[in-house]
């Protein structure tokens, strides 16, 4: 099973398992909704795939399969939008 970043790419905010407003690619790049907005035509800044919600994991499957704890954050991604 594949584990859920822990935080949005762009701005190392934290993301939970079940959170809303979390968007991947189909590399599975995480992205928070607030830096989504700021990407043109919304696609991924690192593959320029189309992003689309992440689904949620249910709380009582967390106990047995928890987000990842390894943060991923994406280099100059907020550079590249300024």
């Amino acid at each position: 099973m594949l584990e859920m970043r822990p935080n949005c790419e762009c701005c190392d905010r934290d993301l939970s398992p079940s959170a809303d407003g979390v968007f991947i690619c189909s590399f599975e790049c995480t992205w928070c909704a607030d830096c989504v907005a700021t990407f043109p035509q919304g696609a991924c800044p690192n593959c320029g795939g189309s992003l689309q919600p992440r689904p949620t994991r249910a709380p009582h499957k967390l106990v047995t399969s928890p987000g990842s704890t390894t943060r991923v954050v994406s280099p100059g991604c907020r550079a590249a939008l300024a």
